[in-house]
């Protein structure tokens, strides 16, 4: 039997990987809560038309990338009946109806019993033979929806199962695994009336999304990702540049709180709606004599979102796009100001930046300031150096039939994130090991790996200590401290080695430690072995 795995694009995360995941994820929630940002939590399916509306049709996550389907949410057996009676009702003499089954008389053949059922099963034909022998009837039909035109019917001993092609549900819609998360927190915005408190809502999310992109290193068909938003009615500042700056002023602190190495900001501005709109015929004009010289994506774009073609990576294509207008040539004078006192707040804060023309951001709804985190290669990243992304997007509201509430946000690839962590981890493991320090200051230990290791590991010496030694643990553990309990019939020797794995210090629990409430606790980092009371011993783990 074929072993069963994870499917391609998705991966299991172990411990001690995970402790690097809650060390990020506790960093972005304490950085974040300073700034006055509280968590939403948003399902992670929506309806297939708020991608579509807020996203774009045309943008390759809603045309190529999405995982979508039709969900019937209710069987509805009265339609499958009427299309079984419709298919056979040249052959029907008559039949008497009784809920979901029809006695049918045909008018060449015996009379037979007739069901319809969303599925069936052993125990859907055992009731269903009940029935035939309760009505003294020789013959049976269960009539079942199929999604395949290869089954039409199947026959057991004097019961056919008929399949016929459809849903059959009273409802159904379309529903998307989130590809994004911003269209829903919008939603959420809309759908709780958070515009009628007046104030500004400054929201964030940890979560997995799902795109069916190929997968490659960094990117995965389910993906995690932490993401903020700042949305409000204009009269409560939302639509200000300093709410522009300071998310940007945020995310330079979390990631320098990271201890994320050498990352660096493009900026940029797309202009108002308008202004979009402008730039967009302009691009679509520049390119209709060009196009066919580019890659096949970048010919599609070229038709349907030419914006994207200048997110383009393909070497190729490169100085075709860098010959392309600008759109600072098409900004208004309301959006030239807008990015002004974006930089400028940004200088008075000491956030360095790098104004990138090129960078405008594919989705359709991304408006004004627009900006990209990105570290060097060799990063752990590859050519694909992206950290994080985001924008302004004034207009996404209204396009999903809410009030006006220009809005900011960001969304940073967790998986990306962490490959960043590693990798200079790893870098700052060589450089030690060489005895070049420059590297100082990396997370995590010299051996390049990330270990969130335990106060104590409490070693019990005989099987006679084990129960001492768990409650002993749930003393510490009360305190607030964690803890590891080995086992009394383990040896000291291996005690000490699962202890040095796991544990800052070893606290050993043998029978005069028990009697007198003086333990023997034994520091890993220092080597140091002291005597400790047992009340103090929580404060001198702390200390």
């Amino acid at each position: 039997m074929a072993i069963l795995k994870a499917v391609r694009g998705t991966r299991d995360l172990l411990p001690p990987e995970t402790a690097l995941w809650n060390h990020v994820e506790s960093t972005a929630r304490a950085v974040f809560a300073r700034y006055g940002f509280g968590e939403i939590r948003t399902p992670i399916f929506e309806t297939t038309e708020l991608f579509a509306r807020g996203v774009g049709e045309e943008t390759d996550i809603v045309s190529k990338e999405m995982y979508t389907w039709e969900d019937g949410e209710r069987f509805d057996p009265v339609s499958l009946r009427n299309v079984w009676v419709d298919k056979h009702k040249e052959e029907l003499g008559g039949w008497s109806e009784d809920g979901t089954e029809l006695e049918v008389e045909y008018l060449n053949g015996p009379s037979e019993l007739v069901t319809f059922a969303s599925r069936w099963n052993d125990r859907t034909i055992q009731s269903f033979i009940q029935d035939l022998e309760a009505r003294e009837l020789s013959y049976g039909r269960i009539v079942v929806p199929t999604s395949s035109f290869e089954k039409q019917e199947e026959t057991f001993e004097n019961i056919v199962v008929e399949y016929i092609r459809g849903p059959f549900t009273k409802s159904s819609q379309s529903l998307t695994l989130r590809p994004e998360n911003t269209a829903g927190v919008v939603r959420a915005y809309i759908e709780h009336k958070l515009a009628d408190t007046g104030q500004l809502q400054k929201l964030f999310y940890i979560g997995p999304q799902f795109r069916r992109e190929r997968p490659q290193r960094g990117r995965y068909r389910q993906f995690w990702q932490i993401g903020a938003e700042v949305l409000g009615p204009p009269s409560s500042g939302s639509d200000s540049p300093l709410r522009d700056a300071e998310v940007l002023e945020m995310l330079a602190t979390f990631l320098n709180e990271l201890d994320i190495r050498n990352w660096r900001l493009a900026l940029n501005s797309v202009g108002s709606a308008a202004d979009r709109a402008h730039y967009s015929a302009a691009l679509r004009e520049a390119l209709a004599p060009v196009k066919h010289q580019m890659c096949e994506d970048n010919q599609r774009r070229a038709e349907t979102n030419p914006l994207r073609v200048l997110d383009s990576k393909d070497p190729n294509d490169q100085d075709l796009i860098n010959a392309l207008p600008k759109i600072a040539d098409y900004l208004d004078e309301d959006s030239r100001s807008h990015f002004a006192q974006v930089k400028a707040a940004l200088d008075a804060c000491g956030v360095p930046y790098e104004v990138e023309p090129r960078l405008v951001r594919g989705l359709d709804y991304y408006t004004r300031t627009t900006f990209e985190f990105t570290i060097p290669d060799g990063s752990g990243l590859g050519t694909q150096n992206a950290l994080l992304g985001g924008g302004r997007y004034d207009g996404l509201s209204e396009m999903l039939g809410g009030p006006k509430a220009p809005g900011i946000g960001f969304a940073i690839g967790e998986d990306r994130l962490i490959l960043t962590l590693q990798a200079q981890m790893e870098a700052n493991a060589e450089a030690n090991k060489s005895g070049n320090q420059s590297g100082a200051g990396a997370p995590g230990p010299d051996s390049g790996t990330w270990v969130q290791k335990l106060d104590a590991f409490i070693a019990p010496m005989g099987v006679a200590q084990n129960a001492p030694a768990l409650a002993l643990a749930q003393e510490l553990r009360r305190a607030g401290l964690s803890v590891e309990v080995g086992d009394g019939t383990f040896r000291l020797k291996k005690s000490f080695e699962i202890a040095d794995k796991l544990a800052r210090n070893i606290i050993i629990l043998g029978e005069d430690e028990a009697t007198t409430n003086i333990l023997t606790i034994k520091n890993f980092a220092t080597t140091q072995q002291t005597k400790i009371p047992r009340n103090q011993l929580a404060t001198a783990l702390k200390t």
